[in-house]
């Protein structure tokens, strides 16, 4: 397997793992809220949107070693 074969799984690998990341954030960013702690709560969800960048520009990667 060459190194763009390698890249390709690797950053689908990654893109997969922070969607499960984004998940758990934004489970943990209600709890919070539940617990009267609001603040907090949205700087949880200010790093769901970081993610959500980040999986954006490996997925714009992606694109680019298959293209």
């Amino acid at each position: 397997m060459d190194t763009l074969e390698k890249a390709k799984i690797r950053i689908s690998h990654w893109m997969t793992h922070n969607d499960h990341h984004g998940e758990e954030y934004e489970l943990f960013a209600e709890q919070l809220e539940e617990a009267g702690k609001k603040a907090a709560a949205e700087q949880i969800r200010k790093i769901v949107q970081l993610n959500d960048q980040v999986t954006d520009c490996l997925r714009v990667a992606l694109k680019d070693l298959e293209g």
